[in-house]
């Protein structure tokens, strides 16, 4: 691409007027004005002689840096082109832009504008044909300017002058206006505190003809407890109804542009979609919207990242990056070259991401051979458990349902615990003793507290926590947690069931605990007791009906030993 290069629509015009338009590039103004008079003329003679708008865009040191031909929105700079100043910054580029009719810029123009987060738009209208022959020569004839430039103002996104002079236009102290608006987005930016390191995501769902909306709301509640969880703090939440998901972008070219225009609005950093994303959808997705873009199992990968302490935890959190990673090396260009850091980019590192695929399957190969062996240490632990005849209990459940909570209450471990997702990702066993109340038979078992379980869990993360999710597969019975206080509690018990039933050996019987009775109404209560009225109704961090478990727990055991 040359310096001289002329974007938008050149189809039909002469080579004479292509040099008209590329000298425009040989052109400067006065770093402290919005334009000058000779500059607008000109451009409006070249825009009259080719009877089509032409926009040039011009850096604060007054060179013109981008000429296009056709409307703003027509020659717009792909936003991974532009300079990323932050939210509190403008781009550093203005645009004078000549328009064929009298009318205020368009909302579409306007739009162009504020994703490109221009230090100004000047619009100048050309009237009468553009212009009046005087004396065999031509001189353009600007009959009005308008001046658009982004507010820091929730209520408004842009602000457009009245009619204005073209001396008027010239007269503007440019610099007072841009040193003026970043002092004003600086402001903002202060009064909202917002966290340079932290993600400002934007997330983005698609509802399609198939999906229920109260559990397509979930999803996307539950997707922003992720964003949270990993470190970002989400700024809105978007949704598209669709019979099916663009091929290209996921959504349709109007939402991507209403997104594109909140990320800059917004200062957002980050748009995190709920359903995996193609290669080729990412690439399109960050070219258009100027920013990052995940999905949904990447943000559950680098949640994964940061919460891995043990060395087997570490291994197959980076085995399940590479993983998911693989397929996607090839076409995600930009994306992968992001030394920035935030979500998506933690783990195995930005380094081991760009080298050659061969050595990433090498590495891929060498983590199967230890996770391979990781599983046959626990599995020798398993058979020692076995030979002193100690039954397993695997707890199992939605993440964040409490079960290492339960764990510590029942044992007195010392498990780390937290209002989070994914809190805990190693397993953890820990001995319990239970004396029947019917015959005073003291009855030794032992409890592993495992990774919890998601909707639509990643594959990637079944397959590479296959030696943590055996002890699953592997105990004798299971004690499934369910939060009785999370409003999608029902279709949390059908995602742990449906993923237990995919295990590739068969689970052993299971008792089902419904936690945090504590903070639920009594119609709630009422409802789980009718539907599941063998289960027990607890809550672990109150300690409430603990006693009744271990009965229960003590029966199970006793069931499944006979």
């Amino acid at each position: 691409m040359t310096i001289e290069t002329i974007h938008g629509n050149t189809q039909g015009l002469k080579s004479s007027q292509i040099k008209q338009i590329q000298r425009l590039y040989h052109q400067r103004l006065p770093g402290d004005r919005l334009t000058t008079p000779e500059f607008a003329q000109r451009l409006a003679a070249v825009s009259s002689d080719i009877e089509e708008p032409i926009c040039a865009y011009i850096n604060r040191r007054g060179q013109v840096i981008r000429v296009g031909v056709g409307s703003l929105r027509q020659t717009q700079i792909p936003p991974l082109e532009l300079p990323r100043y932050g939210a509190e910054r403008l781009s550093g580029i203005r645009c004078i832009a000549t328009q064929m009719d009298e009318t205020t810029p368009n909302n579409g123009c306007l739009t162009a504008m504020a994703m490109q987060r221009l230090d100004a738009y000047v619009s100048l209208a050309l009237s009468g044909g553009g212009f009046e022959r005087r004396g065999g020569g031509a001189t353009g004839y600007i009959s009005k300017g308008f001046l658009a430039h982004l507010v820091p103002h929730p209520e408004a996104t842009w602000t457009v002058s009245p009619p204005l002079s073209l001396d008027d236009l010239s007269e503007q102290d440019f610099l007072e206006l841009v040193e003026g608006l970043e002092e004003e987005f600086r402001r903002e930016y202060v009064a909202r505190q917002i966290h340079p390191s932290q993600d400002r995501a934007l997330i983005v769902g698609l509802l399609s003809d198939r999906t229920a909306t109260p559990a397509f709301n979930n999803t996307l509640l539950e997707l922003g407890r992720l964003v949270e969880t990993a470190g970002g703090e989400v700024l809105q939440t978007l949704h598209q109804k669709r019979g099916r998901a663009h091929p290209q972008t996921v959504v349709g070219e109007g939402k991507v542009q209403e997104i594109a225009l909140l990320t800059q609005t917004l200062g957002a950093t980050l748009v995190v979609f709920d359903r995996d994303l193609s290669p080729a959808q990412i690439r399109n997705l960050e070219q258009q919207i100027g920013v990052r873009v995940v999905d949904r199992t990447e943000v559950i990968l680098d949640i994964f990242a940061q919460r891995a302490q043990t060395r087997a935890g570490k291994l197959q959190v980076e085995l399940a990056q590479l993983e998911y990673m693989m397929p996607r090396l090839v076409g995600r260009g930009r994306a992968m070259s992001r030394l920035g850091g935030g979500i998506g980019t933690r783990g195995p590192g930005e380094t081991k991401l760009e080298t050659e695929r061969r050595a990433i399957q090498k590495r891929i190969t060498r983590l199967q051979r230890e996770v391979t062996q990781l599983q046959a240490h626990r599995s020798r632990l398993r058979q020692q458990r076995q030979h002193q005849d100690v039954p397993t209990v695997a707890l199992v459940g939605y993440t964040n349902a409490g079960k290492s909570t339960l764990l510590n209450a029942l044992t007195n471990a010392e498990v780390y615990t937290a209002d989070q997702l994914f809190a805990t990702l190693d397993p953890t066993s820990r001995r319990l003793a239970v004396t029947i109340a019917d015959t005073h038979e003291t009855l030794s078992m032992v409890l592993t507290d495992t990774v919890g379980f998601i909707h639509e869990l990643p594959a990637s993360l079944l397959d590479a926590f296959r030696a943590t999710l055996e002890e699953v597969t592997e105990a004798d019975s299971l004690l499934h947690v369910v939060d009785l206080s999370h409003p999608a509690w029902e279709s949390q018990i059908e995602s742990v069931t449906k993923i237990l039933s995919d295990m590739p050996i068969a689970c052993g019987p299971m008792l089902l605990a419904f936690n945090k009775v504590d903070q639920v109404d009594s119609e709630t209560l009422a409802l789980a007791k009718e539907t599941y009225p063998k289960a027990v109704f607890i809550s672990a961090s109150d300690r409430l009906g603990l006693e009744t478990l271990r009965q229960r727990l003590g029966q199970l055991v006793r069931f499944v030993a006979a």
